[in-house]
């Protein structure tokens, strides 16, 4: 019975082929980069040597060979490939290749099932892929873009092992180059450093810069181009960058990492990196103000101040003249000393606050406004600070009968050195006050 999903017929010999298609390779060895998962140490490596090859997950960005390694794996282990896409397919289409793995199997061979964007598929979706998988119908590859932990059910990861591909480096990609070359029969005709900035261009994806040597080969082209020619000629790919998926949530990652590591060039390199992917600068002023707070802090009070400057420039200029000041925010906070003392003084009196939330405030710290308060002690032994002794009473503000908190300690850097010596300074003073 013929599978409505079945890989496609092979191309007539005399048909044209795209390049990319000319160059897939023949088997695994052949696959450029991810040695990672291929290598023979490596997961995919170890289950082939073993013969036991169990049901996976490939995520990776587009370009770097999931579906061409799929293909190789039903041939290594003698499997029938069937290649189905999560964006075209539903439950009726599911059932029909379940079906049809089931008569395979009851005729002694398996199915590799391979599901490209399996992300796309919603819950119910995914759990039908499970009591195929635990009786042996198929051997499930899946391929993801996003992160599986996020987009995937627990039930189908518990079943499948996630392996990681890797955009291919540029020297993977200068062996793709010189791959298509010996096809198509001759050299590109770039210069050394036309042809870096064509390896930069197909940032990391093979098949993308398999398409652009095939644009190349076309042209007519007296002696070799240039950088600029070629670039003149080719639009930069545009940078995989989701505003809702991974890319989003790394990049800002990145950018906030690099600030709290003081390193102002890859602080604007990830900056610049959203921007021209296309993050709204509004959500990125949020962003670098929540850094503000959370990673100086107190150590300086003015990168607070700078942030909200350079968000409300923005405003009144809007792009792409605004993020300029938010930009200049950016360098100002990778360049201004570090503290998160106040925000772990925060979370460690809210952690307090809520194991000890009943207790009242000790009575001699409220205010007393009628005669039955004052009855009742309201009021009773306030010392007024100001009158105090370098205005520093050095009175107990905790619930009674609750063990003083220590929360804030404020580091050795910028501002907070400043605040330190002054808390030093009432630590002294509310010793020495508690000995009289």
């Amino acid at each position: 019975m013929a599978d409505l999903f079945d890989a496609l017929p092979d191309t007539p010999s005399d048909a044209p082929r795209p390049l990319a298609d000319r160059l897939r390779p023949a088997k695994l060895g052949d696959v450029v980069g991810q040695d990672q998962v291929l290598g023979p140490e490596a997961p995919l490596g170890v289950m082939l040597a073993s013969g036991a090859l169990s049901s996976v997950i490939f995520w990776g960005p587009p370009g770097v060979g999931k579906t061409t390694i799929a293909r190789l794996l039903a041939d290594e282990v003698d499997m029938h490939f069937v290649q189905i896409s999560a964006i075209f397919s539903g439950v009726a289409d599911l059932k029909k290749v379940f079906e049809s793995a089931k008569i395979r199997r009851a005729n002694g061979q398996g199915t590799l099932l391979f599901v490209d964007e399996i992300h796309r598929f919603n819950k119910a979706q995914q759990d039908g892929f499970l009591p195929h998988m635990e009786d042996g119908t198929i051997l499930l590859v899946g391929a993801t873009t996003e992160n599986p932990s996020f987009e995937l059910n627990a039930a189908l990861l518990s079943r499948a092992q996630v392996l990681v591909l890797e955009r291919l480096s540029l020297a993977d990609l200068e062996l793709l180059a010189q791959r298509a070359e010996r096809e198509l029969g001759k050299a590109l005709a770039l210069t050394g450093e036309a042809r870096e900035a064509l390896l930069e261009m197909a940032d990391g994806d093979g098949r993308a810069l398999l398409n652009l040597i095939e644009q190349i080969a076309a042209w007519q082209i007296k002696g070799k181009l240039d950088r600029d020619g070629l670039t003149a000629r080719l639009q930069k790919r545009a940078a995989q960058y989701d505003k809702s998926g991974d890319a989003h949530y790394n990049l800002i990652s990145a950018l906030h990492k690099s600030v709290r590591g003081s390193d102002p060039d890859a602080s604007l390199y990830w900056f610049t990196r959203m921007l021209e992917g296309g993050e709204d600068p509004r959500f990125l002023a949020r962003r670098i103000t929540r850094m503000a707070v959370e990673d100086i802090g107190l150590a300086d009070p003015q990168a607070q101040s700078v942030c909200l400057d350079g968000w409300q420039t923005y405003e009144r200029l809007g792009s792409p003249e605004g993020e300029l000041a938010l930009a200049q925010a950016v360098i100002y906070l990778a360049l201004a000393p570090k503290s998160n003392a106040g925000y772990a003084a925060y979370k460690n009196a809210s952690a307090a606050a809520r194991k000890t939330g009943s207790q009242p405030p000790p009575k001699h710290i409220l205010n007393a406004p009628t005669s039955l308060m004052k009855d009742q002690g309201y009021g009773e032994g306030y010392a007024y600070d100001h009158e105090a002794e370098d205005g520093f009473s050095g009175q107990n503000y905790f619930p009674e009968g609750m063990k003083r908190g220590i929360y804030y300690q404020p580091v050795e850097r910028g501002f907070e050195r400043e605040l330190k010596k002054r808390l030093d300074f009432f630590v002294k003073l509310r010793a020495k006050r508690s000995e009289d």
